[in-house]
């Protein structure tokens, strides 16, 4: 069992929003890693996930992208992502950065971020629009167009699935082609077989467990690394 957290507040672009957080610490400092929620909420799946890399040594911070909402129905699931206003996301990931940079226990200089689903497009995005973030993991997210990726400040370790059928290979191509041609530093790993969401332990349907355990492994040699 990971580690538990708890419920905290935070200023996001003038208005007040919320996480998870867990792994604080006011004694040692620490790095610390943003881990966004898929478009299910900030869940209890997700709460786990912040708190593994808790154990791993981290402050990990899991902000609520939805105001307190979380589904298990697939249709509210793809309303809430629609009906969520991308600048709104932005503001409340940069004010979780700020939140975190401000934590006595967090060295301000080595802030990463992680992300499933919506989260790996959010995880992208973030490191295109914030020069905190040292290092950036999403897990099948959405690609950004050119004029944002060119904006990338962070190196990216990119987890995809050649089955899945939202994040195809064509977008994951495309971002290998991004990162080549904007001289970012970045990896793109393709897992052969598995469909998205293979890293959801909490669903039969779509986790798989050789490429969740190695994904696991890579990322946290990656995070590492760079922070």
């Amino acid at each position: 069992m990971a580690s538990e957290g708890k419920t905290v507040e935070f200023e996001a672009g003038g208005k007040a929003a919320g996480g998870y957080l867990v792994g604080a610490s006011e004694g040692e400092v620490k790095p610390a890693l943003i881990v966004i929620q898929e478009w299910w909420g900030l869940n209890d799946h997700i709460k786990d996930i912040a708190g593994r890399f808790a154990d791993l040594g981290y402050t990990a911070l899991a902000p609520d992208l939805y105001d307190g909402v979380s589904t298990k129905d697939p249709g509210e699931a793809g309303k809430l992502m629609q009906n969520l206003d991308q600048n709104k996301a932005l503001a409340i990931l940069n004010g979780a950065v700020d939140y975190l940079r401000g934590l006595k226990g967090v060295d301000s200089n080595k802030i990463g971020v992680t992300g499933f689903c919506m989260g790996g497009t959010y995880s992208l995005l973030l490191a295109c629009h914030n020069k905190h973030i040292k290092a950036s993991a999403p897990f099948y997210g959405d690609i950004p167009p050119d004029d944002v990726l060119k904006n990338l400040s962070a190196p990216v370790l990119f987890f995809g699935a050649d089955q899945d059928q939202w994040i195809n290979m064509g977008k994951m191509n495309k971002l290998k082609e991004g990162l080549s041609k904007f001289g970012k530093e970045g990896e793109v790993k393709v897992y052969s077989g598995v469909g998205h969401a293979f890293f959801n332990d909490t669903r039969p349907d779509a986790y798989n467990k050789d490429a969740a355990t190695d994904a696991w492994e890579r990322v946290k040699k990656f995070f590492a690394a760079y922070l």
